[in-house]
């Protein structure tokens, strides 16, 4: 049990960021950290007010069956397909962490205490499925703090506006390239005027829109290590953060539009970055570098607890790092692309490899289940 005392010496940085305008969500969740009660500490101590899962997340956790065995147990008996057993158990914890979060949801307005639930990722490029099962999730979950994530592919878009449009709250999640984020806002803004339209009450719908970092400079870095030369070498561990900051550019323009403002009026709320994928992959650069040098006002930072833990420890939270940075940015991204690599490319590459990770995932995590529910005797197909 951490003491008041050090709960005080660890939180230091955590609260900078907090006091600097950035919500920070633990990327991570499972059973046994529920029922633990780790979450309820994070949030009590480490300045914690949301969750992000996705398939990654749920495969760790489900797959080492801590904490799952009497649930599988009983959905065995009731002889439930694969899938829906998966569904019961991913959204039977999700339940529970928005409980566990709902004083930070109330006291914030909704603005945070949120859990994100990801749809089925085999779904990413079908608009349809991924609305109803979007709706589906909602219903499942029956918390008003839950959000709903769902890709940002082609698919992806009109899904988000209808979703929004019915007045579910969305985590936009896989977002790599400037263009799509652009799109995801579009998209967004497209919901809010569809839920205005139905008179639906606006200031209840939240959305954040997952930018991912480290993965573009584990493409483009390993890009410029196969050129090396110096000039290449020099702009290693660069791109991510130009990325981001430009995002954040892009978001600041479109949310002081005369289009957002009408909305503005209407009670609704800004759709806040979240810059996802903040875990340092590169052992030399500092493992709170994406956390450090991506803090700006209305953003949202999701680490993993390893990140968390580092930035309690030893982050420099020096204020903003963001909002200065957007010409420096341009030039960053610009001399990469000088040199040969292609930012289009890279981040349609990275898309593709992000859904197909999440399948991937989707795919191990049925299969463990299917085996569980066959050790118990149980015909699960």
């Amino acid at each position: 049990m951490i003491t008041v005392t050090e709960a005080t010496a660890t939180a230091g940085a955590l609260k900078r960021l907090s006091d600097e305008g950035v919500s920070i969500w633990l990327d991570d969740l499972s059973r046994k950290r529920i029922e633990s009660g780790n979450l309820a500490e994070l949030v009590e101590n480490k300045n914690v007010v949301g969750v992000t899962t996705n398939p990654s997340i749920f495969q760790a956790a489900i797959g080492s069956g801590e904490g799952y065995e009497e649930q599988l147990t009983d959905l065995a008996v009731r002889g439930v397909t694969v899938d829906e057993a998966v569904r019961m158990m991913t959204t039977a914890d999700v339940r529970a962490a928005a409980d566990i979060l709902r004083g930070v949801y109330d006291a914030t307005d909704g603005r945070d205490g949120r859990v994100s639930i990801e749809v089925d990722p085999r779904l990413a490029h079908e608009t349809a499925a991924t609305i109803a099962e979007a709706k589906q999730l909602a219903w499942l979950v029956n918390r008003p703090n839950v959000m709903i994530k769902i890709p940002a592919t082609k698919a992806g878009l009109p899904a988000i506006t209808e979703v929004i449009g019915l007045g579910i709250s969305v985590n936009v999640t896989l977002i790599f390239s400037l263009e799509r984020y652009r799109e995801v806002m579009d998209a967004y803004l497209a919901g809010l005027e569809k839920a205005a339209a139905k008179g639906l009450d606006l200031s209840t719908i939240h959305s954040v829109a997952s930018f991912f970092v480290s993965r573009v400079d584990s493409e483009i870095d390993k890009r410029l290590t196969v050129l090396g030369t110096a000039e290449a070498l020099a702009l290693k561990g660069k791109a991510a953060l130009a990325n981001a900051r430009l995002a954040y550019e892009a978001y600041e323009e479109v949310f002081s539009s005369a289009r957002w403002q009408e909305l503005d009026k209407a009670q609704a709320n800004k759709q806040r970055p979240l810059w996802a994928s903040t875990g340092v992959k590169d052992p030399a650069y500092k493992d709170t570098l994406y956390v450090d040098e991506l803090v700006a006002p209305g953003t949202v930072n999701t680490m993993p607890e390893a990140t968390l833990n580092a930035t309690a420890d030893h982050g420099e939270i020096t204020g903003d790092t963001v909002t200065g940075g957007y010409a420096q940015a341009r030039a960053d991204l610009a001399a990469v692309e000088a040199l040969g690599i292609s930012y289009d490319e890279v981040v349609q590459q990275l898309e593709d490899e992000g859904v197909a990770k999440f399948e991937v995932a989707w795919n191990d995590l049925l299969a463990t289940v299917s085996k569980s529910l066959d050790s118990k005797g149980v015909d699960a197909e």
